[in-house]
């Protein structure tokens, strides 16, 4: 990245100016001891506008808890505007699983209980945000909001503004740097945090983030010059791009024609 600082400044300015047009009071961000959410909820304290950082457990690993809370007082002791709240949510989790009805052990089983933690978060998240007139910021990058698809809907997918989603995650972890985040979470293999386990994201991926920036900015070259790793990352790269399409398209809306209305 040539210029972090210039990066820095602009998106800390488009945070503002978008809080101040809406009418707005501050921010509210979900932090997981990843480095998307420790990017942006200090991009949100260089506003100087309040932000409340939420850490919401649900049967997480305490690697990831720590690196949380360990982030938060980090924002806390060099922002005065930042405030939080630690919250356990694996009891709401778990009440719920329990009225649903049982279902067999299957991949798509299993992903939809995964899926269900990012909507309680989302639902905690907007709780705190209509108390105070506050702006929840989503945390996803460019490759998982435009390129793979990798999110929740209406879970971490479901924000008001999105102010890393135009970064590469090779461009995240350059601002981390430049903004001195604590070096563990720099160090730590990213991870969505829905499993209860310490599955990372290439884990279920099957591709590093760098592969996957390589095929998000290779995908209209011709593929006779590609390796065979670099075919199979191509493979994977589309196989989630088609797939997660409903996720990253507008909402389809039906279009009525008006000479029946």
């Amino acid at each position: 990245m040539k210029s972090p600082e210039k990066v820095i400044d602009h998106i800390v300015q488009w945070l503002n100016d978008y809080a101040e047009n809406a009418k707005m009071n501050g921010f509210v961000v979900g932090v997981s001891g990843g480095i998307d959410s420790a990017l942006t909820s200090t991009l949100c304290a260089k506003t100087g506008r309040p932000v409340i950082c939420l850490e919401m457990e649900i049967h997480q690993e305490e690697n990831q808890v720590s690196r949380a809370k360990n982030h938060i007082a980090w924002l806390e002791n060099n922002f005065p505007n930042v405030s939080h709240h630690s919250l356990s949510l694996s009891g709401v989790f778990d009440a719920f699983k329990e009225i649903l009805p049982p279902t067999d052990k299957t991949d798509q089983a299993f992903l939809s209980l995964a899926n269900t933690r990012a909507r309680l978060r989302m639902s905690t998240l907007y709780y705190f945000a209509a108390l105070h007139r506050y702006l929840v910021a989503g945390t996803g990058n460019k490759v998982e909001d435009f390129g793979v698809g990798f999110y929740t809907k209406y879970g971490d997918g479901g924000v008001d503004l999105s102010p890393i989603a135009d970064l590469m995650k090779s461009e995240v972890f350059a601002l981390a740097k430049a903004l001195n985040i604590n070096e563990e979470i720099q160090k730590a293999a990213p991870t969505d945090g829905l499993w209860g386990d310490d599955r990372t994201d290439e884990d279920q991926l099957g591709a590093t983030y760098n592969e996957l920036e390589w095929a998000m900015r290779n995908v209209d070259t011709t593929p006779n010059s590609f390796s065979e790793r670099e075919k199979e990352v191509m493979k994977i790269f589309l196989t989630f791009n088609r797939q997660n399409k409903h996720k990253m398209d507008p909402i389809p809306v039906c279009a009525i024609p008006q000479e029946w209305l």
